[in-house]
């Protein structure tokens, strides 16, 4: 029997500032026999990049570019950069191109090709892409936390996820990467070292930055640092400089789903089948499951296989925090947790089980401690506690936990300046995010005179993809001209209806 003890803080470490429309493993293939293509002084080579989840693969070239591991000891250990290029539709690209920065901390941008591919569909019309694994993930040295049998280490399910079980997670996990590399240097200073090395090496003068969520961090440090080498900037989810990743969940999901609860008491079909708000009711089963957790005997939803599970509070609402990431997912949630509410768990039981495989392999570890551990953990502050939080402060101190274990050293001073200046930026933001809402894109809109923030009605975390939005992103980095953009095709978007039974929305 295993117990759903751990599914909270795994999905908390696993989900992180992640883009998740898409997120998943990458599979490469190249030939080794085929013409090498050059961009600058990096020579490429075909190769496929393919996304689990996504019915489509993406043809692109492939390279590495080796870079010092410690760039003030550059005699000593090198690593390999992964890069992948995607290539402009007519062959005759502009010579600034797009560098695409993926979430996390952790998350490999090759790994999210088909979501790239696709939402810059008219940004390739004139420009090529490419997608840089940040060290420490994908393909670029990745911080993988490997047992003695060069297997990936797995939390133990049967272990209440306190902060001694995630910080022995983490030093067999340091132990394991003895030899292959040293965390200090796996950051977001060294990341936007790596994305001017690359720069170099393509011979590009300037470049155009797209980032998704902890993206957008890396996209506006890297525009402080080399300001002259930033055309445009596109930030989707965005992460204000100064905000502690981690920090601010417990608020922000729970004003989250007070938005999406207050969706359905607009609707007449969902307010008459779930009577009790959908806020309400999840704090209501969590409650119930805090006084006696049921154990729950389903079929898991990968294997079809007979388990049973002992759900747990924290698994409760670990499950509302990565389904309210996607509003295609969090419409399940009134279902589900009405069920729950009349003693039926297996649903319930049966999503936790595939939220938490789905999100296992989605982040390194090793490389969102070293970002979190040197940037964020030293101004950590707890909240007063609340009886009325969904979350609680362990959630908090379990993400850190890692910390005083994993080797890092102190971000610089200036890494939590805001971005200031005259560059071009679009900033984008779902209106039901529940880690980066619209006022934080609001808070750094203030100061970029040339800047826009958009909107994306009931859309959550990541709106790259939603709508008319890939059209405007080629606009914008066509002209840079933010503010005449004309928007008004976002009005169109639509929220999502909630279940109202296993058969879908309203008969």
């Amino acid at each position: 029997m295993q117990r759903h003890h751990l599914a909270l803080a795994g999905m908390l470490a696993s989900l992180m500032l992640a883009g998740c429309n898409q997120t998943s493993s990458v599979d490469a293939k190249g030939s080794t026999d085929a013409p090498n293509r050059r961009f600058g002084t990096i020579g490429f080579q075909p190769c496929t990049l393919s996304t689990v989840g996504a019915s489509a693969n993406v043809e692109a070239q492939c390279a590495t570019l080796q870079v010092p591991e410690d760039r003030a000891h550059p005699e000593g250990r090198s690593i390999g950069l992964r890069i992948a290029w995607l290539e402009s539709g007519d062959g005759s690209s502009q010579p600034d191109p797009v560098f695409f920065l993926a979430g996390g901390p952790g998350q490999a941008a090759s790994e999210v090709a088909v979501v790239v591919d696709t939402a810059l569909r008219q940004v390739r019309k004139q420009r090529d892409v490419f997608l840089i694994d940040q060290r420490g993930t994908g393909g670029s040295n990745p911080l993988s936390c490997l047992g003695a049998d060069g297997k990936e280490l797995q939390l133990d399910e049967d272990a209440a996820p306190t902060e001694a079980v995630m910080r022995d997670f983490a030093t067999q996990c340091l132990a394991s990467l003895k030899g292959r590399a040293d965390p200090r240097f796996y950051t977001t200073t060294e990341a936007i070292a790596d994305l001017d090395a690359v720069r170099q090496a393509l011979g590009a003068e300037k470049i155009n930055l797209v980032g998704g969520s902890y993206g957008t961090r890396v996209a506006q440090r890297y525009a402080m640092a080399y300001p002259q080498h930033t055309r445009s900037i596109v930030i989707d989810g965005v992460v204000p400089n100064d905000l502690v990743v981690g920090g601010e969940f417990a608020r922000t999901f729970d004003n989250a789903i007070t938005l999406q609860s207050a969706q359905c008491r607009k609707d007449a079909a969902c307010s008459k089948r779930f009577p009790v708000d959908t806020r309400e009711q999840l704090r209501s089963v969590a409650d119930t499951l805090r006084r006696t957790p049921v154990t729950v005997d389903y079929r898991d939803p990968g294997t079809n296989a007979p388990r049973q599970d002992v759900l747990s509070p924290d698994s409760v609402v670990g499950l509302a925090f990565a389904f309210s990431y996607v509003p295609e997912y969090s419409s399940l949630l009134p279902l589900v947790l009405d069920e729950a509410a009349q003693g039926r768990y297996v649903p319930l039981a049966s999503l936790v089980r595939g939220a938490t495989r789905s999100m296992d392999f989605q982040i390194n570890r090793g490389m969102q401690w070293s970002v979190i551990c040197s940037e964020d953990a030293p101004r950590y502050q707890a909240p007063p506690e609340s009886d009325d939080a969904l979350f609680g402060a362990e959630a908090a101190r379990a993400f850190f936990a890692a910390c005083p274990v994993w080797p890092h050293q102190p971000a610089p001073a200036a890494s939590t300046a805001a971005l200031k200046g005259d560059l071009p930026v679009l900033l984008l933001s779902g209106e039901l995010d529940p880690v980066t809402p619209p006022r934080y894109a609001e808070q750094v809109l203030k100061g970029l005179p040339n800047g826009r923030a958009l909107v994306a009605r009931g859309q959550g975390h990541g709106t790259l993809n939603a709508g008319c939005m890939p059209r405007l992103l080629g606009q914008f980095i066509d002209t840079t001209q933010a503010k005449a953009l004309d928007a008004s095709c976002l009005d169109t978007l639509s929220y999502v209806p909630a279940f109202t039974s296993f058969n879908g929305w309203t008969p």
